[in-house]
């Protein structure tokens, strides 16, 4: 059986912060306190609830994945913030090009289309 997610399925939306600190660590795989570690490098920013509670989402939780992954690697804190800092902005990139090649088709297509009328 396949669970679904968002507001009609089981599952919370990936960027739905709904997990607590001590859950996110758990998942991830990692002490309590090393995930706050990482907050404090910068390496990932939880939501807050309005009492001031951390909270995490399916994405963090990837997130936190790939910085155990450097960790292990043996890759410094300071290293892993700017490797991190490059994989969004080419994640970005990747959204902005495909954007402006979806563009591009469909100026050309609009180019070949005879005008209204004739």
């Amino acid at each position: 059986m396949v669970q679904q997610r968002g507001a009609s399925g089981h599952l919370p939306d990936p960027d739905q912060a709904v997990y607590g600190i001590s859950v996110a660590a758990g998942l991830a795989g990692i002490g309590v306190q090393t995930l706050r570690l990482y907050e404090r490098h910068g390496l990932l920013t939880p939501e807050r609830s309005g009492g001031g509670t951390r909270r995490y989402s399916a994405n963090d939780l990837a997130r936190l994945q790939r910085i155990t992954e450097l960790v292990s690697a043996g890759v410094n804190l300071a290293g892993i913030g700017r490797i991190l800092d490059l994989e969004d902005a080419n994640a970005d990139l990747h959204v902005d090009n495909d954007r402006l090649q979806a563009d591009n088709v469909r100026l050309r297509g609009a180019e070949e289309s005879p005008p209204e009328g004739i």
